[in-house]
């Protein structure tokens, strides 16, 4: 199904996103990731990083947004992007949770060849937990997070998604 916002924005809903995963988590940090692509099967990528994230036992998967179909900025001479949110939690630090990340981006055929370049999978961390990191490798909350249409709405949608939840008594949030 897909939901047409603006003549550049179009939602998309697939049997894994949007999709609540898990209720509950021992781990310590909630961490909200934004995913990106527009190279190759994107949605197949995301599907099969999603797997992957579901048999690594330092993450649990809580929630995915719908995805975003939107067009490039910064370079715009190539395929539009999808984008998406996905809540998780996990015990690993900050800095150990990023050199995750960037494994699976490799992983995944992921290559920074210049700023705002084509990509198979881009994972940003929009927050982790309530910290704010600003470092030479590190920047939390993610820098411009606030002003991109392809992170706002999808984690619009999943912050309607866990109001509706929470006032059903579920998930534990907290960011």
């Amino acid at each position: 199904m897909k939901k047409k916002l603006t003549e550049d924005l179009t939602l998309f809903y697939f049997p894994n996103f949007p999709k609540k995963f898990n209720t509950t988590s021992k781990k310590r940090y909630s961490v909200t990731i934004g995913i990106g692509g527009n190279i190759g099967d994107t949605k197949k990528i995301f599907d099969n990083f999603l797997l992957c994230l579901k048999k690594d036992l330092r993450f649990t998967i809580l929630m995915t947004s719908p995805l975003l179909q939107n067009p490039p900025f910064g370079f715009l001479e190539q395929r539009w992007f999808l984008n998406g949110i996905i809540l998780l939690k996990t015990d690993l630090c900050p800095n150990d949770f990023l050199k995750a990340m960037q494994r699976y981006e490799k992983k995944f055929g992921r290559k920074r060849s210049f700023q705002d370049a084509p990509r198979t999978l881009d994972i940003d961390i929009i927050f982790f937990d309530n910290k704010k990191i600003d470092t030479k490798k590190l920047t939390i909350p993610h820098k411009n997070w606030a002003n991109r249409e392809s992170v706002i709405i999808p984690l619009k949608r999943i912050k309607n998604e866990r109001k509706k939840t929470e006032s059903n008594g579920g998930y534990e949030w907290r960011n």
